[in-house]
Parts: C-alpha cells; sequence; structure tokens
C-alpha cells in the first residue's frame, strides 16, 4: 500500500489548509485511515482518525474543533480540512492505513510540509 499526501504549503496563522491522501494500486475504504504529524525535534503526533465507512472518527485535543477528517471512498482519498491554523501546527503530515482487509500491518505515507506563519 502506497500512501501519497497533498495539500500542503505555507499559510499565515488563522488560515486554512486542505490535505489529502491517496493509494496507489490499493483500495483505501477497507483500511481505518489516521493523520499524524511530526515536528522538528519532536515526536510523532496522533491528530485524527476515520473508520474504514467514515463513520467514526477521533480526535487529538490538540485539533479537536479546528481539524476535520474526511474520506471519499469512491475517489480513494482521505482528507484533513484544518482551520484556525496557528504557529504550533508547523510539521510534516502523515497520513497511515491500518487494519486493512486485504494487508498486513500499517503504511505511512512519505508526508506533506505545513507551515505556519505568525
Amino acid at each position: 500500500v502506497q500512501l501519497v499526501e497533498s495539500g500542503g504549503g505555507s499559510v499565515q496563522a488563522g488560515g486554512s489548509l486542505k490535505l489529502s491522501c491517496t493509494a496507489t494500486r490499493y483500495i483505501l475504504s477497507s483500511c481505518g485511515m489516521s493523520w499524524y504529524r511530526q515536528a522538528p525535534e519532536k515526536e510523532r503526533e496522533f491528530l485524527s482518525a476515520i473508520s474504514k465507512s467514515g463513520g467514526s472518527t477521533t480526535y487529538a485535543d490538540s485539533v479537536k474543533g479546528r481539524f476535520t477528517i474526511s474520506r471519499d471512498n469512491a475517489k480513494n482519498t482521505l482528507y484533513l480540512q484544518m482551520n484556525s491554523l496557528k504557529t504550533e501546527d508547523t510539521a510534516v503530515y502523515v497520513c497511515k492505513a491500518y487494519s486493512c482487509t486485504m494487508a498486513v500491518g500499517v503504511y505511512w505515507g512519505q508526508g506533506t510540509q505545513v507551515t505556519v506563519s505568525s
């Protein structure tokens, strides 16, 4: 399962970005999906997860109310809508696929950089 993120970039504090994660040669609807981020010199941080159907979501307290995870299984794509961005949201954002029906293990993308300036 190869995951590719996109949508990162530079934005001012208070702005918004929408990240996408798609897969090549695999159907993401068979996987639970989540978003993580990693800032320089910090551990990888869980942000949000969504069930295979999209009917269940969870969020870390640090992003609850600002970020929204969603998926479009018809487009084989996972999203993360990020609003009210803060400078501390600056990090590399990575998607993860897990509990895939037809694949063993967890799979990570390479990440997309998000930089929030004041």
